[in-house]
């Protein structure tokens, strides 16, 4: 069964202003970022198993996905059977 995936305000106000950012530097790759984004998000389901827990929480449910550079922390619902993206940022390399 398909969970629903569900976004924070947290990770709306990250994206958008990520890609405002990318908007201003240019617009066709910030339409590429935001697609592949996406489809990212949407295929997370059929690969969640590959995910690492995510090293800004300590919880076994919160995992994270790493794409074009960026982060972004998900908390995995059993009980509701969603997932919720807490927020996404640039990879820090420590």
């Amino acid at each position: 069964m398909m969970r629903q995936i569900l976004s924070s305000t947290l990770f709306d106000e990250q994206l958008q202003e990520i890609m405002n950012e990318l908007e201003n530097e240019d617009k066709s790759s910030a339409k590429s970022f935001k697609l592949y984004l996406d489809t990212v998000i949407i295929n997370m389901q059929s690969k969640i198993a590959k995910y690492k827990s995510s090293k800004y929480f300590d919880d076994e449910k919160v995992k994270e996905i790493e794409n074009q550079g960026y982060v972004i922390p998900f908390y995995s619902d059993e009980a509701n059977e969603t997932y919720l993206l807490v927020g996404i940022d640039k990879k820090n390399d420590e």
